[in-house]
């Protein structure tokens, strides 16, 4: 039985539970230590459990905890390279956790079998997972990406539950308060996905036959839930794709965990 949880997901903070019957991961831990756990005890998962930390890139609403809650409880990190130098940089590495390179066959982890592949962001160097579980489900996270290349989407093709960015409102990024250079970094291909990118990626994933899908990593000040959510409902609606029958969708967020049963 395959478990997903969103625990955290905005540009405030991110963290994820991927969990099987032998346990589970994580993917960032973008929050602090005492939030992760107190998230993790609401989901009835103890950090005994959690088996290794998946690390996507170096921003602080990624990594914010790692250090502290890998040191406390011994938790295995993988990551990138380039993310890896930048997090030893940063001072976030110590000799009371390992962290290492992940590699690009992927990992063994709580029986559950965890690949990397590129994304697409202004880091080090940035990472999506995907999550095969013993039960031969598929989970993906895909966040943090300017755009959804041919080999993003060739990985998170086939997905039974995806995780998917829609940071941005178009019309809102543009008219809102962000310095004019900040707006373009969003909209540039080392960006974020908008609501309307992520719909388009969502539309082919339901298509092959991906039926849960969460909606994350919204901005606050760019964006709302209802938005996200209508942009993708809306792209669904195109080719005739049922809410509760062909697919299940929710808006993760801060404070508001759910978990999904696969």
């Amino acid at each position: 039985m395959a478990r997903f949880s969103s625990l955290f997901s905005s540009s405030s903070g991110n963290c994820t539970f991927i969990g099987s019957g032998t346990g589970g991961i994580l993917v960032d831990v973008g929050v602090s230590a005492k939030q992760a756990l107190a998230a993790l005890d609401c989901i009835g998962v103890d950090i005994a459990d959690i088996g290794a930390i998946f690390v996507t890139h170096e921003h602080s609403d990624h990594i914010k905890g790692l250090r502290a809650l890998a040191s406390k409880n011994n938790i295995q990190v993988y990551t990138s390279a380039g993310t890896m130098q930048k997090l030893e940089e940063g001072g976030k590495l110590c000799n009371k956790f390992t962290c290492s390179v992940i590699p690009e066959d992927g990992v063994e982890c709580r029986g559950m079998f965890v690949r990397p592949f590129r994304t697409s962001h202004d880091c080090a160097e940035s990472l999506g997972f995907t999550v095969e579980t013993p039960d031969e489900r598929k989970i993906s996270v895909l966040t943090d990406t300017g755009f959804v290349s041919d080999e993003m989407y060739h990985a998170v093709s086939g997905s039974d539950l995806i995780l998917a960015e829609s940071n941005h409102d178009i019309g809102m990024l543009r008219n809102g308060p962000y310095t004019y250079p900040l707006k373009r970094r969003i909209l540039s291909d080392v960006g974020h996905l908008s609501n309307i990118a992520c719909s388009e990626l969502v539309k082919k994933l339901v298509e092959e036959g991906t039926t849960r899908i969460v909606l994350g990593h919204l901005s606050k000040e760019n964006n709302m839930p209802i938005l996200a959510y209508e942009t993708s409902r809306g792209a669904l609606a195109e080719i005739n794709a049922k809410e509760n029958e062909d697919y299940m969708m929710y808006v993760a967020g801060q404070g508001d965990v759910r978990t999904v049963v696969l």
